[in-house]
């Protein structure tokens, strides 16, 4: 291990409209490592990443490169000095194919004569030598809108290791990975290790940090708490470090729920033959039935169709006894029905509109006056009021939901959907990419309309979540519903069970 820095940040400040998001942040990284940045959302950790790519322009502060000062005016100044980085977000071009997305900007050129053109082969075979390199089997010339999240996530670090970058920043990498994909990806990180290239690599998965990691910084608040060699931590230690308490209690308690049916879904079949099919489930006032299933399960697919995003072929759905036809999302909307979709950035926020803005989308209509205008007045003071409600951290309601931490863009999406009213929540993964001080303050929201009355569809990858935040586990494989367990019998080992039942 080299005991010289490939990068020290120095005094590191950075300032929003009302709130210091960086104060005179500190860090040091060697080359051959994996430093692991650690800490709440909102602690400063992807503002100061994006300090260093050129994405942010610091108040304050000094970047040396390999020994050298160096000033980063854009992430294309970054990423040719060699510093690469994998978003928390996904950043890729859907309408393009996989090796558009990986060359984007750098695309190879032939002449013919005095004209050049795109080499399309060189591009299609330069993707297939990283892939093969990587051990990823990605036809470069599919459409990247086609491909599931997990496999967009991968090309995302595929794109991020072709610069041969002495640095590859990693922004929650495994957010959208199954297990596999995600030990495919520490595998990748050891090569890179042993290759001599840097890695900064943020997560909330505290199993990795220890798996993975050399050296460990903890930030809070926008302040460098320290930094610590990984085998001197422990997991309370480090949670102790990041919110300044321990992670005694992080599930809520769980009142019991009623034994009035407020959904009833009856022999759901999906029109696409590869996804679910003859699904069956109620879900009760106050309930929180959780779906789990492995990646592949159709879990999404099934949630996506009763809120009117894809079709079916057969099958009923009732809701409070009446049956409903959730043709579109608004028809599911009309019925009480709100989704909190899995892909935040890709189908949930509008990075460039407000917080109010982003609140009030589907509600406008509620918020016309006699002459059919708008009322910006009343949709302001509603959408700070929910907001507010739900302690989402924010200088304005005018700020732009890009600039809040993924912990507080999530309680603005709940509130867009408490402002309609729905008497039936489906979360899909409501804690991707959340640490383990915001996952706390999402635990206690969905607590709270349990606690209301409201029932919940709770979709999510982790084990400890489904278990400690659901009533009932209903669990999917291969798109079959392959049992539930109440909350009683859910261990890990069963839903497992259930979950490759049919693999």
């Amino acid at each position: 291990m080299n005991d010289v820095n490939i990068l020290e940040l120095r005094n590191i400040t950075k300032l929003f409209p009302g709130v210091k998001a960086l104060d005179s942040v500190s860090m040091q990284v060697r080359p051959g490592t994996v430093h692991a940045l650690m800490g709440e959302n909102g602690a400063g950790k992807s503002t100061l990443m994006r300090c260093l790519f050129g994405i942010y322009k610091m108040d304050e502060g000094e970047i040396f490169f390999k020994g050298n000062k160096a000033v980063f005016n854009s992430a294309k100044d970054a990423l040719e000095s060699g510093i690469s980085m994998i978003h928390q977000e996904l950043m890729n071009v859907p309408d393009r194919c996989v090796k558009e997305n990986i060359w984007l900007g750098r695309e190879p050129f032939k002449m013919r004569g005095f004209l050049k053109f795109l080499d399309h082969k060189k591009m299609y075979d330069d993707t297939l030598s990283l892939m093969r390199r990587l051990e990823m089997d990605i036809d470069p010339n599919r459409r990247m809108g086609d491909l599931s999240i997990s496999l967009q996530q991968t090309c995302e670090i595929a794109r991020a290791v072709s610069y041969n970058a002495s640095i590859v920043v990693m922004d929650e990498p495994t957010s959208s990975l199954s297990d596999n994909e995600a030990a495919h990806l520490f595998r990748i990180i050891e090569d890179l290790k042993r290759r001599g290239i840097a890695i900064i690599y943020i997560t909330h998965r505290m199993n990795e940090v220890f798996k993975i990691s050399d050296t460990v910084s903890v930030m809070r608040d926008g302040k460098m708490v320290g930094t610590f060699r990984t085998a001197d931590l422990n997991e309370e230690k480090l949670i102790r470090l990041m919110v300044g308490r321990d992670n005694a209690n992080i599930f809520p308690y769980m009142t019991p729920c009623s034994d009035e049916v407020v959904l009833k879904v009856e022999g759901l079949t999906s029109d696409d033959p590869r996804s679910f099919r003859n699904v069956s489930f109620e879900l009760h006032k106050g309930e929180i039935l959780g779906i789990g299933g492995l990646v592949g399960a159709q879990r999404t697919e099934l949630v996506e169709a009763i809120f009117g995003l894809r079709g079916i072929t057969s099958g009923s759905i009732f809701h409070r006894g009446l049956e409903v036809r959730n043709a579109n999302p608004r028809k599911a909307i009309g019925h009480g029905i709100a989704l909190l979709t899995e892909d935040r950035r890709g189908s949930g926020i509008f990075p460039l509109l407000s917080i109010t803005t982003n609140t009030s989308v589907p509600s406008l209509k509620s918020f016309r006056n006699k002459l059919g205008l708008l009322d910006h007045g009343e949709i302001r003071k509603v959408s700070e009021r929910i907001n507010q409600s739900l302690k989402t951290k924010t200088p304005t309601m005018e700020t732009l939901i890009q600039d809040l931490s993924g912990g507080n863009q999530q309680k603005v999406l709940i509130s867009r959907w408490l402002m309609t009213e729905p008497d039936i929540f489906i979360m899909d993964e409501p804690t991707r990419g959340i640490d383990v001080g915001a996952k706390f303050e999402i635990y206690t929201i969905i607590a709270e309309l349990m606690k209301q009355g409201k029932s919940i569809i709770l979709v999510s990858s982790e084990m400890t979540e489904l278990i400690g935040m659901s009533h009932r586990v209903m669990v999917l494989c291969d798109g079959r519903h392959t049992g539930t367990l109440s909350r009683t019998e859910a261990t890990q080992e069963r839903i497992m069970r259930l979950a490759a039942l049919f693999n």
